[in-house]
């Protein structure tokens, strides 16, 4: 096997590890995905075939276009929303990973106006207050769904240099520069979303800095200190044999 083929098995495998992790996190249930660009195509990104996190494998693995076309003629079932992921590729170059869901703590602040605003250190790396994507300004009644390119690219818009957009009674999107970054983003950002709204119960509350996040920003989204979350994770989730 050459060293390309392993690094690419070794990146397929981390997906689905992903996959497995936000899952486990409640991130996820049964729908929800993540999707890793080719590391050696830019112009393709990987995705699982139309199946529930959990429960993703390696062989469920397929690779599209970033306009959302399978290559090679794969005629699996892919899932509908995978226009998120690869809008957000071809708007920012630097988006390595992509990661959808639909978490129940981050609903109520897709539909009030209450700022979804970091709190806690571990959630700095979602920057300031992230936007509120509502489908129905340009597209109208819609399933809320983002079911085609045009809808992803204007999703991909919002999301812009960000790392997270929240979408209007549906969830969120989040961009990293790694797998494992977005997966700790994406864990994180609803247990600050727990965290804001406790705290809002009791009056008055004092976010993290433009300083602090911009710290946060700064750190090494592979640094080794972060691999400890990673394996902890993958543990949890039964997968740690994987690693």
């Amino acid at each position: 096997m050459s060293d390309t083929t392993h690094d690419l098995e070794t990146a397929l495998r981390d997906l689905v590890v992903a996959n497995r992790i936000l899952a486990n996190e409640d991130v996820v249930d049964a729908y929800g995905h993540v999707s890793l660009r080719h590391p050696g195509n830019p112009e393709r990104y990987f995705l699982s075939c139309s199946r529930s996190p959990e429960l993703v494998q390696r062989g469920d693995i397929m690779e599209f276009m970033l306009d959302g076309t399978p290559v090679g003629g794969d005629s699996r079932n892919p899932y509908l929303e995978r226009f998120i992921h690869g809008a957000a590729y071809e708007r920012n170059p630097e988006t390595r990973a992509v990661v959808h869901s639909h978490a129940d703590e981050v609903l109520p602040f897709t539909i009030s106006t209450q700022p979804l605003l970091p709190v806690i250190h571990s959630a700095g790396l979602m920057g300031t207050e992230p936007p509120v994507w509502d489908i129905a300004e340009k597209f109208g009644d819609t399933t809320l769904l983002v079911a085609n390119m045009d809808q992803g690219r204007d999703l991909a818009i919002a999301l812009a240099e960000r790392r997270i957009v929240l979408m209007r009674g549906h969830g969120f999107t989040a961009a990293g520069r790694s797998l494992s970054e977005v997966v700790r983003l994406s864990i994180m950002l609803p247990r600050n979303a727990r965290i804001l709204t406790t705290a809002l119960q009791f009056g008055g509350l004092k976010p993290l800095s433009p300083g602090e996040i911009a710290l946060r920003e700064s750190m090494n989204p592979d640094g080794k200190e972060f691999y400890r979350a990673w394996e902890y994770w993958a543990m949890r989730a039964g997968c740690g044999d994987m690693l």
